[in-house]
């Protein structure tokens, strides 16, 4: 169920991209509630209880906060136009994954939105590699240590867009290729 919830949640976050819908909290919510299809209860609802994080430096905001919180994210990314698109998104998603918003389904719901947000702006999305983990995590870390510097995030969404991008682009000629009659043996 989580696969399929997650394949549901891209398929609405590409119809977003499509229709130039604006970053919400309904957007957040209707996204988590696509991951967490599996759990009725949770899906699109503020946790109800204080957590921890793993190994994470900082701790999140009391459910209480949650939806102060949440509207001063939306508010602040939308006040962080002038950045280069890339710094905005991937501010937001530093963010998003500090106030640690719902109980479950956080990371994939951000790396949803990270990409939703990439997709609007014209970017391809991205996957995070499993192999990059402790990089992608080490991120967060970096973030709540150096007085919320975003640089090494900056950098990993970076790579992989360029990655990405590099990928695309030889599609692009093999496709220019074939139609040219110089592929086709």
């Amino acid at each position: 169920m989580e696969a399929v919830g997650h394949k549901e949640a891209y398929r609405y976050v590409e119809e977003l991209v499509q229709q130039k819908v604006p970053l919400s909290e309904k957007v957040i919510k209707d996204i988590h509630s696509l991951v967490l299809m599996d759990n009725r209860e949770d899906r699109g609802v503020y946790r109800r209880v204080p957590v921890t994080i793993m190994g994470a430096v900082h701790t999140p905001p009391q459910p209480y906060l949650l939806p102060v919180r949440m509207e001063e994210l939306i508010l602040k990314y939308q006040e962080m136009s002038l950045l280069h698109a890339v710094e905005r998104v991937t501010q937001f998603h530093l963010e998003f994954e500090a106030i640690h918003p719902f109980i479950d389904g956080n990371g994939r719901t951000g790396r949803l939105l990270l990409n939703l947000e990439l997709m609007k702006a014209g970017y391809p999305p991205i996957n995070i590699k499993f192999g990059d983990r402790k990089r992608y995590y080490d991120c967060f870390t970096s973030y709540h240590i150096n007085g919320e510097d975003s640089s090494d995030m900056v950098s990993l969404v970076g790579e992989y867009l360029e990655e990405a991008l590099l990928k695309y682009v030889e599609i692009v000629k093999g496709a220019n290729e074939i139609s040219n009659g110089s592929g086709i043996t």
